[in-house]
């Protein structure tokens, strides 16, 4: 019986309610939150917010449209791709590739998000985006993105147990487990983004009313407020640190014990073996904790607009558009159940 045919059964045995439940708690509390400030928050409840993109030079507009028009179809077609052979081939169904199923999707909604707005505002001349569309925005980026930390962690786990733990792999990476592993990381991503836009909701914005940046991101969101701050600041600080530490440090933990692992193998093949089913995993969580850790731990007061633009489209949009490259072109595996899932698609 495969593992994936297990872990459907264990889906259809079991009644499973995400916290996507709280999307409709948090956009009546938005409307409430939203008419409550009518008076003395007038910019940001009835004219909403101006996004400013990625550049106000008009003579870029289209060439940027084209650019990350090219990028979203690749990152869709390159995740889609990935799903679809892990789920065609019964030698990818194990669970390694159980969670690079789910964070290729995980990807392709993370990058939905906010790449159809910023294509509509490359063609627009008014980049408007309402006050309750923002902070919705906001909370499903956040759950994604969040999302996708976890399952990084998770495949760190995954390496960490075949790599020091071999002979009892099946046993603590069963369907059951990477189930609740899966469904943990949802939770905890979306009870994350819930508080941090519930607490954005307690702002006032009095007079500016444009966002320097091409979504509405916390930071940005943060500068426009004419209420005290600092408070808010910290608590977003230490949740984050809380939340958003706590994967990455579970990567740098499994790694450090698998480089422990693998320099007690005696011979250099060996060696290159358990690391090379790493690399691609390593990859990944360069690129996207790499530009995160620059964006999002910093002092308000060292917020820089260009710099941070950069940055972000490196995690929102270059690295979903990069993974399934990542994940294939050194992966013997993936390429074998690309090429059947070619074969049978041509055929």
């Amino acid at each position: 019986m495969s593992f994936f045919y297990r872990l459907k059964l264990m889906k259809e045995a079991v009644l499973i309610k995400l916290p996507f439940t709280s999307l409709p708690l948090l956009l009546q509390t938005l409307s409430r939150k939203s008419r409550d400030m009518e008076t003395n928050n007038y910019s940001s409840s009835t004219s909403g917010f101006i996004l400013l993109g990625l550049s106000s030079n008009p003579q870029l507009q289209k060439p940027l449209f084209a650019i990350f028009l090219i990028m979203y179809l690749v990152t869709v077609v390159g995740n889609v791709l990935i799903i679809l052979a892990i789920y065609s081939d019964p030698r990818l169904q194990t669970p390694m590739y159980f969670f690079l199923s789910n964070l290729s999707f995980m990807d392709i909604c993370f990058t939905t998000v906010i790449v159809p707005k910023m294509l509509v505002n490359f063609l627009s001349e008014t980049n408007v985006i309402s006050y309750v569309g923002c902070l919705v925005q906001m909370y499903v980026f956040m759950a994604f993105g969040n999302t996708d930390s976890y399952l990084l962690a998770s495949m760190a786990i995954d390496r960490l147990v075949a790599i020091c733990n071999p002979l009892h792999y099946d046993v603590v990476m069963n369907p059951r487990h990477c189930l609740l592993m899966l469904l943990g990381s949802c939770s905890i991503s979306h009870l994350h983004s819930l508080f941090r836009v519930l607490l954005m909701s307690r702002l006032s914005f009095c007079a500016s009313h444009v966002i320097k940046h091409f979504f509405c991101d916390t930071q940005p969101v943060l500068k426009l407020s004419c209420s005290d701050t600092s408070s808010s600041q910290m608590v977003v600080m230490t949740e984050t640190l809380a939340v958003i530490v706590t994967p990455f440090l579970c990567i740098i933990f499994s790694y450090l014990r698998i480089i422990v692992t693998v320099l007690r193998i005696p011979s250099a093949a060996g060696k290159w073996k358990a690391f090379s089913t790493c690399g691609s995993h390593l990859t990944a969580v360069a690129l996207f904790y790499g530009s995160i850790i620059y964006v999002y731990f910093r002092p308000l007061s060292m917020y820089s607009v260009v710099r941070d633009r950069v940055a972000t489209v490196m995690y929102t949009v270059v690295t979903p558009m990069l993974n399934p490259f990542i994940y294939s072109l050194r992966n013997k595996d993936m390429k074998r159940g690309l090429k059947k899932l070619w074969d049978r698609i041509y055929w």
